[in-house]
């Protein structure tokens, strides 16, 4: 299974005489002098003749230096057994501790010890140590579709797949989970053969596992990093290829990508993110811009979609493609989203009560079955109607938990919250996701609208779902009108509503509230009334 750790040097302690063992030995060595000297004396008086009573005396401790020697040695022995039997106990726990009990592979603790060994070789023979850590994608589901037991049966099996493609000499060891650490010397004039291995153990990963009448298929994300390109220390080595397998894991999965430091770069840039996002959240500094949505036959404003921003205290305002994703991968999304929507209702209290709001939601966000429940909480404290809340779901989002997602929506949909459904066009079955949710909305992919003028595919997709949308009773809206000729080609198909910048970039609040004021559509006086009046419409709901 590779290198072995070094052994622990308590070990080696235990194998040396210990003091009762040095008594022990002591006792049966004098035992055996004096027998030696009490045997020639009475021996002597025997040849001679002369045996007397200091002679019968002489007997009696000769017999009594052989007792000693019985009880001295057999003392000798026992010890010498007991250390034997410790010694091999301790070697079998050291060995236990080291291993992986379900692969065998050494574990997290022992890995850098024999990765460390195989460093120092390195430089010796003048080869560089390839370091691989693997990942494998999508393993979860196995467990959580099949159990656990089947998902150590697949380990096993995929263990031994990963030790055949390795050099004899390799350190393998399995860090957790679905996680590997594998390293092995290789010429630093031929990478290429760390390339033929990492390809060969995809290629081997990729093969389906039978298990108990169970095809199972999984595929794995490598990252590679090498010894000999400015890294000396296994610590450092490891993490460079954990990063290189993450950035596997980015450009599709099921490959293996080298280390780049253009990788450890943009970790630091994320990190950096993620923690001015722990800190802006709670300090209000990610905000909503308002985007005007607009009736296209009448040119009259219907309401907003609330997108987020985040006012960075050194940075100024980061768009959401840059923060957004990051909030997706580490569950700050939902402490985000709750954020700008407390915001956006609060300010929206003041508008004309004619005036919607649109909010996304996001994949995340519809795994939490309390998520109804959290926005139906944000609308009675802010005094929000839940009639002028509009909810906006992408398709993508409802591919994973799709009995989830109903459960949220008819949630939603029975406190009086509109449902949208986003970027409709865009995934694999979005007429069945029509027929299984009750949506009140459809939202037309941007990347249609704006190439309508000049693709005759978009022209005929938003016409057909013109026409769909008509015959469902669904109302649309328009994304991404970027100019006039865009509108009146929309106008043209049907009626719906639109945004996109051809109405204004999104706007801040102030900007808002400006723009509102100079339309006669605030209502600073009825503000107080309507929340009172949301507050009613929503005990109302509930009792129904």
């Amino acid at each position: 299974m590779g290198l072995e750790p070094t052994p622990d040097p308590g070990l080696q302690t235990l194998l040396r005489p210990t003091r009762s063992d040095r008594i022990a030995g002591a006792v049966a060595l004098i035992a055996i002098g004096l027998f030696a000297i009490s045997a020639s004396q009475l021996m002597s008086g025997l040849i001679t003749g002369q045996i007397s009573r200091d002679n019968s005396s002489l007997a009696a401790g000769l017999l009594l230096n052989i007792a000693l020697i019985i009880f001295g040695w057999r003392r000798y022995t026992d010890i010498k057994d007991e250390i034997s039997r410790r010694a091999a106990s301790e070697e079998r726990a050291q060995a236990l501790a080291a291993r992986d009990p379900l692969t065998g592979f050494l574990n997290r603790r022992a890995v850098d010890e024999a990765a460390s060994a195989l460093l120092s070789h390195a430089g010796k023979r003048r080869k560089a140590l390839a370091m691989l850590v693997l990942d494998l994608d999508c393993f979860k589901q196995v467990n959580d579709l099949h159990g656990h037991d089947t998902g150590d049966q697949l380990l096993q099996g995929l263990a031994e797949r990963i030790a055949d493609c390795l050099p004899p000499t390799s350190v393998r060891a399995r860090l957790g989970g679905d996680e590997f650490a594998l390293a092995f010397l290789f010429d630093p004039e031929n990478p290429a053969v760390v390339e033929s291995i990492a390809a060969r153990m995809i290629e081997r990963m990729a093969e389906p596992c039978s298990l108990d009448g169970l095809l199972l298929q999984t595929t794995a994300s490598i990252g590679l990093a090498r010894s000999d390109i400015a890294c000396t220390n296994i610590e450092a080595l490891m993490r460079r290829a954990d990063i290189a397998m993450y950035a596997a894991k980015k450009q599709g999965k099921n490959r293996f990508v080298w280390f780049d430091p253009v990788m450890e770069r943009e970790l630091d840039s994320r990190n950096q993110i993620v923690s001015g996002m722990r800190k802006g959240i709670p300090a209000g500094e990610f905000v909503p811009y308002y985007e005007q949505q607009i009736d296209l036959a009448t040119g009259r404003l219907h309401g907003f979609e609330a997108l987020a921003r985040w006012n960075h205290p050194t940075r100024g305002v980061i768009m959401p493609e840059v923060f957004i994703p990051i909030a997706e991968e580490t569950g700050l999304i939902a402490e985000l989203s709750l954020s700008v929507m407390r915001q956006a209702f609060e300010e929206a209290r003041d508008w004309d009560p004619s005036l919607t709001v649109s909010v996304n939601i996001s994949p995340g966000q519809l795994r939490d079955p309390w998520l109804a429940q959290k926005i139906v909480k944000l609308l009675t404290e802010t005094g929000m109607p839940p009639a002028r809340l509009e909810i906006e779901i992408t398709e993508t989002s409802l591919f994973e938990n799709l009995g989830l997602a109903q459960s949220i929506i008819g949630s939603l949909k029975n406190q009086g919250i509109g449902i949208a459904l986003d970027d409709f066009g865009t995934g694999y079955s979005s007429l069945a996701h029509l027929r299984a949710l009750p949506f009140d909305r459809i939202k037309i992919d941007r990347s249609f609208i704006t190439s309508i003028n000049d693709n005759s595919d978009s022209a005929a997709i938003v016409d057909a779902i013109t026409r769909l949308s008509e015959s469902l009773g669904l109302p649309i809206t328009a994304e991404g009108i970027e100019d006039a000729r865009i509108r009146e080609r929309l106008i043209e198909i049907g009626s719906m509503k639109g945004q996109g910048w051809h109405y204004g970039k999104p706007m801040t609040a102030d900007q808002t509230r400006r723009m509102l004021a100079e339309q006669g559509l605030l209502n600073m006086a009825g503000a107080e009334e309507a929340a009172e009046a949301a507050l009613e419409e929503l005990k109302r709901l509930r009792r129904a």
